[in-house]
C-alpha cells in the first residue's frame, strides 16, 4: 500500500515545493492538491464539510502551476490533482496542460477528477449544477481523444471540436491514471464507465467494504478486470488497526490529510505519518 499527502496549497501555507521535498524525502509516494478558482461571497451552497467553509477554499495557488512546482522540485513523487474541477476548466487546455505536465514531470502526474459541490461557483464558469456529472463524462472522454489521437474531433451534447492536432502528448500511454474524487449516488458506476481509479473521502464513506465489493462487481459486469481499477482513500484514521483493515479490502494507497499552514506545523505532522506508515510496512 502506498502513502500520500493532500494539502489546499495556498499562499500562506508551507510552499508547494518545500512540501514535494520533504514528502519525497520521507518516502511518501504522491502529492495531492485540490483547486477552486475562486469561491463566490453569497455562500448559497452548502459545503458538504460543515457550516464554516476554511478560507483554504479561496486561497489555493492555480492546481497545474502548484503540481508543475511541486514536479520541478522532486524526482520520483507523483503529482496528483485532488481533485481537478474539470466542470470548470476548457477541456482542450486542460489536456495539454496535464500532458505537458506528465511529459515534463516524466509521467509521474495522477489525475484525479470531481463534479463538484458549489454551485454558483459553477455557474461562473457557465457550468449548470444540474447536468455537470454528464459535462463531466464528456469532458473526460474528448480529453482521452485528444491524447490518444493523431487527428482528434468530438461530437457531444457539451463538448464538440472538429478534428484538430494538438502535442505533447502524455509520457504515460494511453494518458496518466483518471481517478475520480467522489461519495456521490453514482460514484461507482460513474468509476468503472470513464475512470481509472476511485478514491473516495472516508469520512463521508458510510460503507467502503460494501462499496468495494459493488465496484468490483460492476467491473466484472462490463467486462472490466476489477484489478485494473486502483483504490485510494482519502483522509483516513491514522490508526494502525485501521490502516492495516483498508490494505486488507484492497486499497492501494492512502491519503493523509494536513492543513494549510506554515512548516513548523506540517513537517511534525509529515513526521508522525512516517511513523504510521513504519509500523503498517
Amino acid at each position: 500500500m502506498d502513502y500520500g499527502v493532500v494539502m489546499f496549497a495556498t499562499d500562506y501555507a508551507i510552499r508547494v515545493d518545500e512540501l514535494a521535498r520533504a514528502a519525497e524525502e520521507r518516502g511518501f509516494e504522491s502529492l495531492w492538491l485540490p483547486e477552486h478558482t475562486h469561491i463566490p461571497t453569497s455562500r448559497t451552497s452548502p459545503w458538504p464539510g460543515g457550516p464554516e467553509l476554511p478560507k483554504e477554499y479561496w486561497h489555493t495557488h492555480d492546481l497545474f502551476v502548484a503540481l508543475a512546482t511541486a514536479a520541478a522540485a522532486t524526482s520520483t513523487l507523483k503529482v496528483c490533482s485532488g481533485i481537478c474541477l474539470l466542470v470548470e476548466r476548457d477541456p482542450i487546455s486542460t489536456a495539454k496542460a496535464v500532458a505537458s505536465l506528465d511529459r515534463l514531470s516524466g509521467g509521474r502526474v495522477v489525475f484525479g477528477i470531481g463534479g463538484g459541490w458549489n454551485a454558483e461557483e459553477m455557474a461562473d464558469h457557465g457550468t449548470e449544477f444540474r447536468t455537470r456529472w454528464k459535462l463531466l463524462r464528456e469532458r473526460v472522454l474528448a480529453m482521452k481523444q485528444i491524447w490518444s489521437d493523431d487527428e482528434p474531433s468530438f461530437e457531444g451534447e457539451f463538448v464538440r471540436f472538429e478534428p484538430m492536432w494538438q502535442w505533447p502528448k502524455p509520457a504515460q500511454q494511453p494518458h496518466p491514471p483518471i481517478v475520480l474524487g467522489s461519495n456521490a449516488k453514482r460514484a461507482l458506476e460513474r468509476v468503472v464507465d470513464y475512470c481509472d481509479g476511485w478514491i473516495p473521502l472516508e469520512a463521508r464513506t458510510r460503507d467502503l467494504a460494501g462499496d468495494v465489493i459493488r465496484l468490483r462487481q460492476l467491473a466484472e459486469a462490463a467486462g472490466r478486470d476489477p484489478a485494473s481499477i486502483g483504490l485510494s482513500v482519502y483522509g483516513p484514521r491514522a490508526d494502525p488497526a485501521h490502516l492495516e483493515g483498508l490494505r486488507g479490502l484492497g486499497v492501494d494507497r492512502v491519503v493523509f490529510g494536513v492543513p494549510s499552514a506554515t512548516a513548523d506545523t506540517v513537517l511534525p505532522l509529515l513526521d508522525r505519518y512516517v511513523e504510521l506508515m513504519k509500523t503498517i510496512g
